[in-house]
């Protein structure tokens, strides 16, 4: 058969081209044809791109921020020990946000915190509380007994010997001691720390014994006998009790549907605020309680908040830079001051509160101001942005503690010998100069390995890099 004539418009050219590479072709492979994306695909790329730039760049500055206060504290991990003393012991404070569960608080603590004390070899103990006012009883609690080994007598039945005070004994007994320097507390959240300073009053200016209910007496009342005058039940004969009786049948009792067990509720308080004035300071109440951190715990739920928090998501080096300073203010304990006492904390205070008292402290405000202490403005701005369900207050018949509700009262006893801990001056510049050396250590050891691998630089032989003052020729 004769071959087709090609066109007039066919070349050579354009037909190898929509051929394709015959070494391609030959090996199986499609013929791929390079092309601009689409407009569509062009808007997905960009905005994929754009948010997965800004979260690495976001992640790279928050682990250097983390890293930066972790080799700050580093060094307190090489300190010797005496083999006769416990290391030093911090207290930790947690509770469940507003409106969310614990896990959140744990993770906060895990991501944020936890690096810094764990680079500064620091032990502690942890109080969690998953409902409100479950912190301020684990703290209470624990000051009430301290109390009682300080000396103090209580007029409760000794009950078992806690886990916990059989190790003290073991480690009196064997010699060793506690840490002899800065312990510290550590409290996470604005809601944590509510509870923490109503814990703080009520361990040392309430009793040791929780105050018992009367109870109410009632007269006492004789059952009435079958043939008294006043008993309303007649005299029957036995036949026509047996009569005006139905047949029993025999009927087998219902299966009982086993209820769930109760959630334990918080101990109630032993002193609430009115009463901190009347009530009495404990004997043992040191001169200095121990310095205490409140650290941020930003929280914030709700659907129209979207942007809000996508904003923090993208911006959390700022929050672990911060995080990571006052940790480390704490792991080092180099200063520590009291809170202190003006006028100027009580812009800071929201005077739409639920407290009872709230009017008369709003009229004399405005009358006179009066001096406010910091433990109240402390963190105060995370209240904003809490969940709505918290500024509800209880149902009739409801007893249901609202410590996070209601307004802080500070007593002079106790808010006068609180202390905190605080960074020193030039904290930051040391921490970034240590980690500015370190940086240049790891590359050393990077271009050592790479030298032993083979995948170094090589230096050029002789004779391959020219005679040197020979570049005029």
């Amino acid at each position: 058969m004769a071959e087709k004539p090609l066109s007039k418009d066919a070349s050579p050219a354009t037909s190898s081209k929509a051929a394709g590479n015959p070494a391609l072709r030959m090996m199986g492979l499609p013929n791929f044809k390079f092309k601009l994306p689409s407009r569509n695909w062009l808007i997905f790329w960009t905005i994929t791109g754009s948010f997965t730039s800004i979260l690495l760049y976001d992640r790279y500055h928050k682990q250097r921020a983390q890293r930066k206060w972790c080799t700050l504290v580093s060094h307190l991990a090489q300190e010797p020990l005496p083999v006769n003393m416990m290391p030093r012991r911090i207290t930790i404070f947690l509770a469940a946000p507003p409106g969310d569960g614990l896990r959140v608080s744990r993770d906060h603590f895990h991501e944020y915190i936890k690096p810094v004390l764990v680079a500064g070899a620091m032990d502690w103990d942890v109080v969690e509380g998953r409902r409100e006012g479950e912190v301020r009883a684990g703290l209470a609690e624990k000051i009430r007994k301290l109390r009682k080994r300080n000396g103090e007598t209580s007029h409760a039945e000794l009950g078992e010997e806690s886990q916990e005070d059989q190790y003290q004994g073991i480690r009196k007994r064997a010699g060793i001691t506690d840490w002899d320097g800065v312990q510290g507390d550590l409290v996470l959240g604005r809601h944590t720390w509510k509870e923490y300073i109503r814990g703080l009053h009520e361990g040392w200016l309430g009793p040791l014994d929780e105050a018992q209910p009367l109870e109410s007496k009632k007269p006492h009342q004789q059952p009435l006998s079958a043939h008294s005058p006043d008993s309303p039940f007649l005299d029957i004969p036995p036949s026509e009790t047996a009569s005006s009786t139905p047949p029993q049948t025999d009927l087998s009792p219902p299966e009982s549907v086993p209820e769930k067990p109760a959630k334990p509720l918080a101990t109630p308080p032993y002193i609430t605020p009115p009463e901190y004035a009347s009530s009495p300071a404990a004997p043992t109440l040191p001169t200095s309680l121990p310095p205490s951190l409140p650290v941020a715990l930003p929280h914030l739920l709700g659907f129209f908040n979207f942007p809000i928090r996508i904003y923090r998501f993208l911006t959390r080096r700022h929050l672990a830079d911060s995080t990571g300073a006052s940790v480390a203010a704490l792991v080092l304990a180099s200063q520590s001051r009291p809170f202190t006492q003006s006028t100027a904390f009580a812009s800071a205070i929201d005077p739409d509160d639920a407290s009872p008292s709230n009017d008369n402290q709003a009229e004399s405000a405005t009358a006179q101001p009066k001096d406010t202490w910091e433990q109240e403005a402390v963190l105060s701005e995370e209240e904003s942005d809490w969940h709505q369900s918290v500024w509800k207050s209880n149902e009739e018949g409801d007893t249901k503690e609202r410590v996070w509700q209601e307004r802080m009262v500070i007593d002079g006893r106790i808010g006068s010998r609180m202390r905190r801990f605080e960074q020193i001056s030039g904290q930051e510049e040391e921490a970034e100069k240590l980690d500015a050396e370190k940086r240049q250590e790891d590359e050393g050891y990077i271009e050592r390995a790479k030298k032993l691998v083979g995948l170094g630089l090589k230096k050029k032989p002789a004779w391959e890099m020219g005679l040197e003052g020979d570049e005029s020729a």
